[in-house]
């Protein structure tokens, strides 16, 4: 019996000196470090001696309301971590691949399930998932493996998820803002909010009720579907009720059909869209004339043509594009994802739960000036981490994106007075 102990003592000894596995390390035989990271070098690698994380990307690439904006959100990020690998990788040791793992969830929350089932045990973690409810259709799965996740959407929800990695105010923070500014700039009687059914659309909506009662100003909600064919509810809502101020949280097309429509049936009133309202095709499309006359954006974060440190680096990486602020959104949202993968690399700890540990441990993110650093907090509960500033854009036709800013990063004073203790969308 003892020599048989002793033979299996010896294996165990030249298992280990191969470099089999080591708690969350493997050695030099090239297998993968933990789930989605490798000693292999990324397919595209800058340095052949790094190893390789991959970050998956679920995202509305074809046939969505969000495709204008979400291809080239996914090319930006593509870009922003190329020009981290050239740079040296995160930490000096790993390279990141984004673009091994794409897949197209066409805006569809099943559809965003199955092909995240497809990636998600082939990546550290989620680079992109876009929407909010196709992002809550995975969240009960990113959770149970402790998958760490950059959404592209602001849903309030995602204050109270620690895998979600949001960059900005949420939707209801920023539609407060907007009622605030409304509130101020036209002393509106009534506002509307028109939204898509759904944690986007009724997130603002939730927001938008929430400071117009706080202002004293009549408030109504009308839920309205995606297609630009099926705005008649919505128009005919608008132009019969006339309200001063109406808020739209729906995709760019339907914006166009919803102000273009109701403008042609006389409709005077004043528009603000939150942020994937606009896409830059829209200023020259048949509704821009009524969009420049009656339109404002509000908006996380600031347009394509912005003066700061990260914005250069990003026109400069991208080079000769046509300018879309789905680019900008999408490098801003990396930045986080960089710090916590920094910080994990530097903590040792190699792995999902050593990433969402990182992530648990920022309260700042250098953004480059894109935003604010505290935009970027990740370690206090919810009310006290969210961020609480956002921008209005006003049409303009000379600009890359068709917008410019008008009102910089501000926090009105019903979103600085709002206590977050749970999502938004639940009050409306």
């Amino acid at each position: 019996m003892n020599r048989y102990i002793a033979i299996g003592a010896v294996a165990v000894l030249l298992l280990t000196s191969c470099g089999v596995v080591r708690g969350n390390e493997e050695e030099a035989t090239g297998g993968p470090v933990t789930a989605g990271v490798t000693r292999e070098p990324c397919p595209k690698a800058v340095d052949q001696a790094k190893g390789c994380i991959y970050l998956g990307t679920v995202s509305d690439l074809t046939a969505g309301p969000f495709a204008a904006q979400a291809v080239p959100i996914t090319k930006a990020q593509s870009v922003f971590w190329a020009r981290v690998n050239q740079a040296g990788g995160v930490g000096g040791k790993y390279e990141v691949d984004v673009d091994t793992y794409v897949r197209d969830n066409k805006y569809n929350p099943e559809t965003h399930r199955q092909v995240y089932n497809e990636i998600k045990d082939k990546v550290l973690g989620l680079a992109q998932t876009l929407g909010s409810p196709t992002t809550a259709a995975i969240l009960d799965d990113l959770k149970a493996n402790s998958i760490v996740a950059a959404p592209a959407s602001w849903t309030s929800a995602w204050e109270f998820e620690d895998v979600i990695l949001e960059s900005g105010a949420p939707y209801c923070i920023e539609a407060m803002n907007a009622v605030d500014y409304a509130v101020e700039t036209y002393q509106p009687k009534a506002i509307m909010a028109v939204y898509y059914p759904g944690d986007y659309g009724a997130d603002a909506a939730a927001g938008a009720k929430i400071a117009a009662e706080k202002n004293g100003v009549a408030f109504k909600a009308v839920e309205t579907p995606s297609g630009a064919t099926a705005q008649g509810g919505a128009i005919t809502a608008i132009t019969k009720e006339k309200p001063d101020v109406v808020i739209v949280t729906t995709g760019p097309a339907d914006l166009a059909a919803i102000v273009g429509q109701s403008a042609a049936a006389g409709f005077k009133g004043r528009f603000i869209g939150t942020g994937p309202t606009w896409n830059v095709a829209l200023a020259q499309s048949p509704a821009g004339p009524a969009l420049t006359a009656l339109y404002e954006q509000s908006a996380p974060g600031k347009p394509w043509g912005s003066d700061t440190p990260g914005h250069k680096a990003m026109r400069d990486a991208l080079g000769a594009v046509t300018p879309n602020d789905g680019y900008t959104s999408g490098w801003a949202w990396s930045y986080p994802m960089k710090a916590a993968l920094e910080k994990m690399v530097a903590g040792g700890d190699i792995s999902r739960a050593g990433l969402l540990a990182a992530v648990k441990s920022l309260t700042t993110v250098d953004y480059e000036g894109m935003l604010p650093p505290e935009a970027g907090n990740y370690s206090g509960d919810p009310n006290s981490a969210v961020f609480r500033q956002t921008l209005i854009n006003k049409v303009d036709q000379a600009a890359p994106t068709g917008v410019t800013t008008s009102k910089d990063f501000y926090t009105g004073p019903t979103a600085q007075a709002y206590t977050l203790d749970g999502p938004c969308f639940t009050k409306l």
